[in-house]
């Protein structure tokens, strides 16, 4: 069995692998020494180990993991993935970026073009181009959008993502900030697959994170939707290490 870790800039995943199956799943708001001590208490024949983090979290948790399980990574630009990566500074490069390319290469084909847009407290939109990591770029999301908003004016409401269709003009200005932002983001993910098709012709769209269904229902494109593709792919990555 594999531990999966995830650590994101708002929430912290804990997945269990069996073979390429997902067998528990948890979730925290920031992931603890004790959040692994239970883990481990509740898993003993846990074999191997990965954990990815671009946000904070306890480092009691490394020391732990490391000393009790015989095999543990801590993914970073100088561990090795199945896949190309021609990204001209990879040490920058986000962990989770390329854990969700090596998933969408792992279900997808690496024969494939893939355009990956991640869904989180930041957007990614990254390129794969015949299993090779191309780049990306990246846009605040949903929530930053509205936080900013609220912050950095003097009358405007904190939103959040409105339930049915964004208006072309909100009649009230809660609709309009909320279509603003809705409409925004669906205008520029349209933006960036016409753009790939263009370019690379045939290109398969992963959206994942955790706005990715509701931003799927907003496109009429052909997407595909895995929000738990980092995790997917770490555990590929996890398995590549022997």
């Amino acid at each position: 069995m594999n531990l999966i870790i995830d650590i994101g800039n708002t929430t912290a995943k804990a997945a269990l692998f069996d073979g390429g199956d997902i067998v528990e799943e948890r979730r925290y708001g920031s992931l603890t020494t004790a959040d692994t001590e239970s883990i481990l208490a509740d898993h003993p024949h846990i074999e191997a180990a990965i954990l990815c983090s671009v946000g904070s979290y306890d480092k009691g948790a490394d020391e732990l993991l490391s000393g009790s399980i015989a095999r543990f990574v801590r993914f970073g630009a100088e561990t090795p993935v199945p896949i190309g990566n021609a990204y001209a500074t990879p040490a920058t490069l986000g962990s989770d970026r390329l854990a969700a390319a090596v998933g969408a290469v792992s279900l997808y084909g690496a024969d494939k073009n893939l355009l990956i847009v991640d869904f989180g407290s930041a957007i990614t939109v990254d390129t794969v181009l015949r299993g090779t990591f191309m780049g990306g770029n990246i846009s605040p999301g949903a929530s930053m959008r509205f936080r900013a908003l609220a912050d950095y004016t003097a009358a405007l409401p904190l939103c959040s993502l409105p339930d049915g269709d964004a208006p072309l003009a909100g009649s009230s200005t809660r609709e309009a900030i909320e279509a603003g932002v809705v409409r925004g983001i669906t205008g520029e993910i349209a933006g960036y697959i016409e753009e790939s098709r263009r370019l690379h012709g045939d290109v398969a769209v992963i959206f994942t994170g955790g706005d990715a269904n509701y931003f799927a229902g907003k496109l009429k494109n052909t997407i595909f939707v895995n929000p738990r593709l980092v995790v997917i792919g770490l555990n590929v990555i996890l398995e590549n290490i022997r």
